[in-house]
């Protein structure tokens, strides 16, 4: 058994790294997206404000700061996490609201004097001034969990959903039924080959950008590899369910479209979830990707440790199951 899937994974792999333009694309396109955003987001100009509002049904108030041109009110559910947002200047400032309005204020950030100054200037409430330290995280470091999140993504999905219905077309999987090659055999090399080729490069893409921008990382290498490897899991997985049957690439192309659009927008990628409409963001939540993007970010901003993101890496892990289980259950040969 283990003699067979070896030779498989072998094959599979083999298979990836003479496809030279493949495997050219898998490198070069994260790394020029991240290039591309370091240097697009490389100043510090913005248009807008952000002011963090604890609780949130704060915000039903009425008062003249709340309607503030230019200034984006976002609610806070966690006071905790908010006070750490001020002190990496993601948001400018942090607005308690009661009978006395304290407020936070990162005293390095420009931005944050400035709001202070006009909050301090529309209310009639006495006010406590309070102060958050940290180290301004940059829009790059923000990016580049979720950029290699994505890119794993599309590299499990399409590297497996349409190579096995490839397969399918082309007769291969017709050939292998006749060897004594057991089903869940192949499946196991086709997974265990994916995972190795898109951590591998996955690590490359990381160091190599790495070694120019200097991404901000406080919490665990190994914590945060094993992230990366679960969730590559998760959604080599979920590729194996929509090859199980399907004999069409056209079709299988156009469901997997269908599938990593909402998540490549809704996920958390390029923009915070937060302010977007709650809808939507429990929606975000039915995807894989909207997990593994929150525990590297956690890890490598936050410095996160197992406890912290225990909870996305059970629930990756779960889809994982149910994913390989419903692939292996509907997986035809022909």
């Amino acid at each position: 058994m283990l003699q067979r899937i070896w030779i498989m994974w072998l094959a599979r792999t083999r298979e990836f790294y003479r496809d030279t333009s493949g495997l050219a694309w898998n490198l070069l396109f994260p790394l020029l997206i991240i290039a591309g955003f370091a240097f697009a987001f490389s100043g510090d100009k913005q248009n807008t404000f952000k002011v963090g509002v604890y609780p949130p049904e704060s915000l039903s108030d009425k008062t003249d700061f709340f309607a503030t041109k230019h200034i984006e009110f976002i609610p806070q559910k966690n006071k905790d996490e908010a006070y750490a947002k001020v002190g990496r200047h993601q948001i400018d400032l942090l607005v308690v609201w009661g009978d006395t309005v304290q407020y936070w204020i990162n005293p390095t950030s420009p931005k944050g004097d400035l709001v202070e100054k006009v909050l301090l200037g529309s209310t009639k409430y006495p006010v406590l001034r309070q102060e958050a330290h940290g180290k301004q995280v940059r829009y790059v470091d923000w990016l580049v969990p979720g950029i290699l999140a994505l890119n794993m993504m599309f590299s499990a999905l399409f590297g497996v959903g349409y190579v096995i219905v490839r397969y399918r077309i082309n007769g291969v999987l017709k050939r292998l039924k006749a060897t004594p090659l057991r089903a869940y055999e192949f499946l196991v090399a086709q997974v265990l080959s994916r995972l190795v080729v898109i951590m591998g490069s996955s690590v490359v893409v990381f160091v190599g950008a790495n070694f120019f921008i200097h991404f901000s990382m406080l919490g665990s290498w190994l914590l945060l590899l094993s992230v990366f490897a679960l969730g590559t899991f998760c959604m080599i997985s979920l590729g194996l369910v929509f090859a199980a049957r399907f004999k069409s690439e056209e079709m299988v192309s156009g469901i997997l479209n269908f599938l990593t659009w909402p998540m490549m927008f809704l996920s958390g990628v390029w923009f915070s979830l937060e302010g977007l409409h709650p809808v939507f963001q429990k929606i975000a939540l039915a995807f894989p990707l909207t997990h593994l993007i929150n525990a590297s970010r956690a890890i490598m901003l936050d410095g996160a440790g197992i406890n912290q993101v225990a909870l996305p890496m059970l629930i990756l892990a779960g889809m994982s199951v149910v994913f390989i289980g419903v692939g292996a259950v509907l997986f035809k040969w022909e």
